[in-house]
């Protein structure tokens, strides 16, 4: 798959709730202000246990630049109340998703509602 087709299916399925299905590589990297997650299977753990801060999200796509093994992408994320303005860069390897280095702006420190849980 194509960088841009892989980025609209990573929308689509947060879109769905049906993150099980994102097309992430088993040693996918994801990091953000939040810090670093290694490996596919870390990272949907921590979506499991964080359901409530990772899913029921409404997306608007506001700008996106593709190329034949990564994209960036602009986009607002927006559930009930709580706001996030993300730039986020995908990397592609082997048809998949490989790394996400995601930029937004946090104001002070996480609000404890915010904050990840991480399983043992």
């Amino acid at each position: 798959m194509n960088a841009e087709l892989l980025v609209r299916k990573w929308f689509e399925y947060w879109d769905k709730g049906d993150f099980g299905q994102l097309p992430i590589a088993d040693d996918f990297i994801h990091t953000s202000p939040y810090g670093t997650i290694e490996g596919k299977s870390t990272y949907l753990e921590i979506v499991k246990v964080n359901l409530d801060k990772f899913l029921g999200h409404r997306f608007t796509l506001h700008d996106a630049f593709y190329d034949a093994d990564k994209a960036c992408v602009r986009y607002s994320a927006i559930k009930e109340d709580f706001r996030l303005f993300v730039s986020e860069w995908h990397y592609i390897q082997n048809g998949m998703i490989h790394k996400i280095i995601a930029y937004y702006n946090i104001e002070g420190e996480i609000g404890e509602e915010r904050k990840l849980e991480i399983p043992d």
